[in-house]
């Protein structure tokens, strides 16, 4: 008898608070029109943390070193670009190590090419001196107005200084490549003494131009103490063949079950997307048609409800990592969108970029958390024009986190029959996590006050 006496006595357990249910915005959500561009982007993010030196990327031909297998022979030509965004973590050894992240290319003929960087950026997590730019994860408020040194993590910079056309310092304005040589382009350091944790990122950007057909790689290497590797030594690296792990291996194209994206070791076929939003048939979008949203960087099974997949397709890649460009990492999207007012009340719209809950299927709308989650899913700069109170550019810089709607970036006040041309452009960061949606809101009208009763 003690035993049921003993269970009667034991208080019980306190229920378990329920998560509080998304809510559904009602709205239309259609896919973004246009596409990407054909300039080749290489793109070099697997492994994201680099645990040994060797080759990360090279579309060097096969022939180059002993291992073909570590080259994709992909020759560029004219307008390409580069997007790397690596971490390391130190070696266990030695904890005050460097690792050197290096950009070589080559001249795929007999003859010398001439390379220019068109637009460029790279920086650190943290620095160590006061040379390399860096931008700490700090915890910045949701909403900033972007004054062109505002950012948190490097992905989140180099996308802002790309957006807002600032060079950086550190990278040349062009290149002269002799044939029969790899050329070092740049030599850039990932330190991590006196850092805690032991860790530390570098985004790199180059957008370029060539007068002739090139190879590009870019390789991981270890120099003597605090000196960098050597042209010589890094010549060497390449044309051994070596490659730095892989990691993350992808779910297969079309398997079902849990999808492992997997990161991206190679070249795609694209850098910007072109938009132009209006009605069907028409030169302008309705303002009737708000609320009204279109997805940033949607891609298998995060479409949205649109069946729209804005992932690049890869030109080739390395076996083992992403099959095409989930996230379209450094990819510029550039949407105009002429507005109009078709109807006889004066309208006012907000502009957002929002990070609704991921979801594949229509569901009538976009589900957010009613408090957003802690996972922060962008981190970036966003350009407008067209807003009521500048119509030239603004740029802000955003926070946002899981299943977080706007905050608005401004309003757009419209007379009846009255236009507006509104532009929205962003380079989609390193650190974000696809999908985000450009969102237009209706701006609820405060009632118009009674009209004066005569005497």
């Amino acid at each position: 008898m003690i035993l049921p006496l003993l269970l009667a006595a034991t208080p019980a357990a306190p229920p378990t608070a329920k998560k509080p249910e998304p809510l559904l915005r009602p709205q239309a959500v259609e896919a973004l029109p246009g596409q990407l561009d054909g300039v080749l982007l290489v793109n070099d993010n697997n492994p994201e943390l680099i645990t040994g030196p060797g080759i990360l990327l090279s579309t060097f031909a096969k022939g180059t070193s002993p291992n073909g297998s570590a080259h994709l022979d992909v020759a560029l030509n004219g307008r390409f670009d580069l997007f790397s965004h690596h971490v390391y973590a130190g070696k266990p050894e030695s904890l005050d190590s460097t690792l050197w992240l290096a950009v070589l290319a080559e001249p795929r003929g007999s003859q010398p090419v001439t390379l220019s960087l068109l637009a460029g950026s790279t920086a650190l997590s943290q620095s160590t001196d006061s040379i390399q730019p860096q931008a700490p994860f700090l915890p910045l408020p949701e909403l900033m107005r972007q004054d062109g040194s505002t950012y948190s993590g490097p992905g989140s910079r180099v996308a802002t200084e790309l957006l807002l056309r600032q060079r950086n310092p550190l990278l040349p304005n062009r290149w002269t490549l002799n044939p029969g040589q790899a050329s070092t382009l740049v030599l850039l350091p990932l330190p991590v003494r006196g850092l805690d944790p032991l860790l530390n990122g570098r985004n790199l950007q180059l957008r370029l131009q060539s007068d002739g057909p090139v190879s590009l790689a870019t390789v991981a290497a270890f120099g003597e103490g605090d000196q960098p590797p050597s042209g010589v030594a890094l010549q060497a690296l390449l044309r051994s063949g070596l490659m730095s792990p892989k990691e993350h291996e992808p779910t297969p194209r079309g398997a079902s079950g849990r999808m492992v994206y997997s990161r991206v070791s190679g070249v795609q076929l694209g850098s910007t997307w072109s938009s132009t939003i209006s009605d069907p048939k028409r030169p302008c979008l309705s303002a009737s048609r708000a609320p009204i949203s279109w997805p940033i960087a949607s891609l298998e099974r995060g479409r949205m409800g649109t069946g729209q997949v804005q992932t690049a397709e890869l030109k080739a890649y390395y076996p083992g990592t992403a099959w095409a460009a989930h996230g379209n990492y450094g990819v510029a999207y550039d949407i105009s969108i002429p507005l109009c007012n078709r109807s006889k009340q004066p309208v006012t719209l907000q502009v957002a970029l929002e990070s609704p809950l991921k979801t594949d299927l229509p569901i009538g709308g976009l589900r957010f958390n009613p408090k957003p989650g802690p996972a922060v899913m962008f981190r970036g700069t966003v350009e407008v024009s067209g807003l009521d109170d500048s119509p030239g550019r603004q740029s802000f810089h955003l926070v946002q986190r899981s299943g977080q709607q706007g905050p608005s970036l401004g309003t757009i006040s419209l007379a009846a029959g009255a236009e507006r041309h509104v532009r929205v452009r962003l380079i989609y960061p390193a650190d974000a996590t696809p999908p985000q949606v450009l969102s237009l809101l209706p701006v609820k009208q405060s009632p118009a006050p009674p009209a004066s009763l005569k005497p």
